[in-house]
């Protein structure tokens, strides 16, 4: 039956499998092996995530800010900030429009103008007609008296018709007036909201929605320093907004203090002034310094975002405001104080909105702190992917900008390292993380079995071969016993011989008898001791050519070999460029190719080989050389000099050298990365010289070759002729 697979949305109730120290590790370690340098490598994983053996990876650093941008896209595309100001726009229109039906019904109710009547002997012609009274005289009424009606004092006696159409004339006179002036005023709301506070409407519901829309107005312009002040403002009496006049002088002292590097007493301030600042008052001045410039960068990217006219309208509206309230100097002074001792620059942006929906003033404040925080957390998340402290991030302020699933990516970042330094494998010295000696060895672990498992793959033989011989290591196939042969018994063969032996005569008897023909013996091998030399080329074309990563994970994965199975054996490790070096195989994951000097300098690289190997007398020596060009640089009394193409002095050096390893028994096997013909021809010299073999091998397939001659050059099976 065919595999079925079920795929379902995700819900949350999955499960997904637990991160293991070593799959960190070995995500680690590629970057690690490239670039030499731990700390770059933490920081590529934690930018990447980990690869899991299944293929799927974690999310890291880079997927958090790519959602955290995305956010930020979606409310840009959301809102259309143009609507604050449109909001303010139809708010007045509406006021307005209550204001003029009010007054047509008023003028409705006084009635028309009478027709003019004739002169008079009373009234000479020419003579201009009586006027109504200015307000508060008699022929306007006062207030609380309705349209049209006498005055709500005690009258002697009651109007004449004159007196009464002089009355009426004046209520008509007074509300024309009032017609002139809605009708006159500007047409920018900044303009309208200025002249609207000079003018008595007529209309009760008109009147309160403008004390309303001032009230917004005044809170938004607040709200401008403190964010738990802004809510008071609609309930201050004249005494109430004398007290924050007084609390801001109190404040710009308290920060001039500050500023002269005196004791600005911010507990003697928060003692007197402490319960304007809300639930959760500021516990120092620089909180409160930074509380107050986060609330004044709201309104200024508000400011910033907005249409050019509409931001002037705006910033007219809060001065008028400003001014209003008699604190238009402790506030500018105020502003000044706060950005000499804490500057927002950091905290200023301007957003580019273009949605199509609604927003108001208050909306749009919030709107403008949740954008602030998106920012402040986007340039966190950078920091940490560029080397920063990853506790750093809030996960609070995380969750609440991007949801629980971005917590859990963090928290799940957070434990890579714990994981890691839990299973041994990291140390931390300092600011700094450290590759742990069992770090070190893992890493050489993974690399050996991941060669090893390529060469299953490619089905790879043995090529044992023989030599006659009676002593060494067991090996796993068996044969029948002869004199001298090292006694491996293998018991089961032999009984097995005794048996078959017996069987034509009966069948199988007990007790067996054994005879010396039925001894069968596990064959052994000679293993023979062997001193090797890695001579690993750091110049900076095996970086550039993308051979330097296979090849530190060969020489990790053949000191892994040696330590584990043929602990008889010695290696060591020489990096060569320009000068060549002796490298200990604790610093094979650091060891990073030479980017500011040139050259392949194997002819110094060769002289310090033989001087190690000058340390064994017996078993076998040799040198595996890892390169991808030909020697550009040879030693002359201490120095390296440098030629390209190759002078004929260096490569008459470099070989002399090798005919020195050749006299002394060293062997020298070349597995080489490139293929030029000119390579070709300098390596081949090399193998007639010494004798040794050249391996011509991709980066990916160095492993393989490098592992599968050393191993089978060193074990040689002992059989009888």
């Amino acid at each position: 039956m065919p595999t079925r697979f079920r795929y379902s949305q995700w819900d949350g109730t999955q499960d997904i499998p637990a991160l293991d120290a070593d799959d960190v590790l070995q995500s680690l370690s590629d970057d690690l092996l490239s670039f030499g340098d731990l700390q770059q490598a933490l920081r590529n994983m934690m930018q990447r995530g980990v690869r899991m053996p299944n293929g799927d990876r974690t999310d890291g650093m880079r997927d958090l800010l790519q959602r955290l941008r995305q956010q930020r896209r979606q409310q840009l595309e959301r809102f259309d900030l143009s609507s604050v100001f449109d909001d303010i726009q139809r708010q007045l229109d509406e006021i307005l429009d209550l204001e003029r039906d009010a007054l047509d019904d008023r003028l409705d109710e006084v009635g028309p103008r009478p027709e003019p009547a004739q002169p008079t002997d009373e009234q000479m012609p020419g003579e201009p007609q009586q006027q109504g009274q200015p307000q508060g005289q008699m022929g306007e009424p006062q207030e609380g008296q309705e349209s049209g009606q006498p005055s709500g004092q005690q009258q002697a006696s009651p109007l004449t018709d004159d007196e009464m159409e002089r009355l009426k004339e004046a209520l008509r006179q007074r509300l024309e007036r009032k017609q002139e002036q809605i009708d006159r005023l500007p047409e920018d709301a900044a303009g309208q909201v200025k002249e609207l506070q000079e003018y008595e409407f007529e209309d009760d519901e008109a009147r309160q929605r403008y004390e309303e829309l001032l009230e917004q107005l005044k809170q938004a312009m607040m709200n401008r320093f403190f964010q738990d002040m802004s809510q008071m403002m609609s309930d201050m009496s004249p005494e109430d907004m004398e007290q924050m006049r007084e609390m801001m002088r109190d404040l710009n002292e308290m920060l001039e203090r500050q500023r002269r590097g005196e004791d600005p007493r911010f507990d003697e301030f928060m003692d007197k002034w402490g319960d304007m600042f809300g639930d959760d008052p500021p516990q120092s001045l620089d909180e409160l310094v930074e509380q107050m410039q986060r609330q004044a960068a709201q309104m200024q990217n508000l400011m910033s975002s907005l249409p050019g006219d509409m931001r002037q309208q705006l910033g007219d509206m809060m001065q008028q405001l400003m001014g209003d309230m008699g604190m238009e100097q402790e506030l500018a002074q105020l502003a000044q104080n706060l950005e000499s001792l804490y500057p927002m620059r950091d905290l200023l942006n301007q957003y580019p909105f273009r949605g199509q929906e609604e927003i108001d003033l208050q909306a749009a404040m919030s709107l403008m702190g949740d954008m602030q925080q998106l920012d402040e957390l986007e340039r966190a998340l950078e920091r940490v992917q560029y080397g920063g402290n990853i506790d750093d991030i809030d996960p609070d302020q995380l969750e609440e900008l991007m949801g629980e699933e971005a917590r859990e990516i963090l928290e799940q970042l957070k434990q890579l390292l714990e994981l890691l330094e839990e299973a041994g494998y990291l140390e931390k010295k300092g600011n700094a993380w450290e590759l742990t000696p069992r770090g070190n060895r893992r890493i050489g672990e993974k690399a050996l079995a991941e060669i090893y498992a390529n060469l299953k793959r490619q089905n790879f033989g043995k090529h044992n071969v023989a030599e006659t011989g009676r002593y060494g290591d067991r090996a796993d196939d068996t044969k029948l016993y002869e004199f001298g042969d090292p006694f491996h018994l293998n018991l089961k063969d032999t009984i097995s011989n005794a048996i078959l032996r017996t069987a034509p005569e009966g069948g199988p008897q007990v007790p067996v008898n054994l005879v010396p023909d039925d001894f069968q013996v596990f064959r052994s091998e000679t293993l023979t001791q062997t001193a090797t030399v890695v001579m690993l080329d750091l110049s900076w074309s095996m970086a550039l050519r993308g051979s330097f990563q296979a090849a530190k994970k060969v020489a990790m994965a053949l000191n892994n070999l040696i330590r584990m199975q043929y602990p008889r054996d010695s290696l060591y490790l020489i990096g060569f460029s320009a000068y060549a070096r002796e490298l200990k195989a604790d610093q094979l994951p650091y060891v990073r190719w030479d980017e500011t000097v040139l050259g392949t300098n194997m002819h110094h690289a060769l002289l310090i080989a033989q001087q190690l190997l000058a340390k064994h007398k017996v078993g076998t020596r040799q040198i595996i050389m890892i390169t991808d060009g030909e020697p550009t640089a040879h030693l002359e009394q201490g120095r390296s000099y440098f030629a390209y193409p190759p002078s004929p002095i260096t490569i008459r050096e470099t070989l002399k050298e090798v005919r020195h390893c050749t006299k002394k028994d060293i062997v020298i096997n070349v597995f080489m990365l490139d293929r030029s013909y000119y390579l070709k021809e300098f390596v081949d010299r090399v193998a007639r010289i010494n004798g040794g073999r050249v391996f011509y091998s991709q980066p990916d397939e160095l492993g393989e070759y490098v592992l599968h001659d050393f191993v089978t050059h060193r074990r040689k099976t002992l059989t009888r002729a």
